[in-house]
């Protein structure tokens, strides 16, 4: 890495530093009227959002926009403390997990956020027809989160995964004509409309299993930089190259399936405010017009028996 892609790292870094965690908030969005809802309302699959696990992105807060969406889209939606008491077939989003070790302290060791006995249940529920969405986003979630991805077959790489090496205050765009974004169900007009492009916002990155169908895929000579502390980075900071990684992927997991992806912005809509502004990462963002049908589309891939 060279070191004026580094000096453009630091200073992003200092940005977000300054604005300060506190300052990212789910942001007050009108959701827009869904013209052809998958359900009727509250008459579709239920959706469970976790918050056992001190989660960074939660139903009443950060994910909010995200659980309004799936309301507006005839999904029953509720948060879940005890995992043990979900039904069958439900849905159940997991999104940035962590240890207690590690709330508000972004720095290694990152410390499993998923006890052993939790992960052999959830790998047991999903076998038996659970359907789990597991988001991870950069260092510290993607380590807390890897031990519960690594029983599915998926490896993370507890960092941050940048596409645009230079120009680190922009999305992250995985398109087709970028050859980032591949076909499956999810983005092949299955669902509806055809997908293009798909926004994201800063995140991490994992290798998958042979039978997983990746969605969102890195190309050679894009870097996992993985610093001892989350945001402050060096000449020195460890990086590997992300070719075969990717930020999103799927699996048929016996009688279940699981949805993986590196980045959570992606599924809501945020706000960061500073002396600045305010500017929005998320689905209302103008970069980002594809992400609600995206959104639709990978629950109700989820949800399908």
């Amino acid at each position: 890495m060279n070191k004026i892609v580094f000096r453009t790292l630091i200073f992003t870094a200092l940005f977000i530093l300054k604005v300060g965690f506190a300052q990212q908030r789910a942001d007050d969005v009108v959701i827009p009227e869904i013209e052809k809802p998958r359900f009727k309302k509250n008459t579709g699959p239920i959706v469970y959002i976790d918050q056992s696990h001190q989660n960074f992105h939660q139903k009443s807060g950060r994910f909010k926009p995200f659980s309004d969406l799936l309301t507006s889209d005839g999904y029953k939606v509720d948060s879940i403390i005890n995992l043990k008491k979900i039904e069958a077939n439900a849905v159940l989003v997991i999104a940035n997990a962590i240890h207690q070790n590690n709330v508000r302290n972004w720095r290694r060791p990152i410390h499993q956020a998923f006890e052993k006995e939790e992960i052999l249940y959830l790998k047991e529920w999903v076998q038996k027809g659970g359907k789990l969405l597991l988001i991870a986003d950069h260092m510290p979630f993607a380590g807390a989160s890897n031990s519960l991805a690594n029983t599915f077959g998926f490896n993370f790489c507890d960092g941050f995964a940048y596409l645009n090496k230079e120009r680190r205050n922009l999305p992250d765009i995985f398109s087709t004509s970028n050859k980032r974004l591949l076909d499956t169900d999810i983005t092949d007009g299955t669902f509806g409309k055809k997908i293009n492009a798909i926004t994201t916002f800063t995140g991490s990155a994992f290798t998958i299993p042979e039978k997983a169908k990746g969605i969102l895929q890195f190309k050679k000579d894009v870097y996992c930089l993985a610093p001892e502390i989350a945001w402050q980075f060096s000449d020195s900071t460890p990086n590997s190259d992300l070719e075969n990684s990717y930020q999103g992927a799927i699996l048929n997991f016996g009688k279940g399936k699981v949805a993986v992806f590196g980045e959570a912005a992606m599924f809501t809509a945020q706000t960061i405010t500073n002396n600045s502004g305010t500017f929005k990462f998320g689905f209302h963002s103008s970069d980002a017009p594809n992400n609600i049908q995206f959104i639709r589309n990978v629950l109700y891939w989820l949800s399908k028996k």
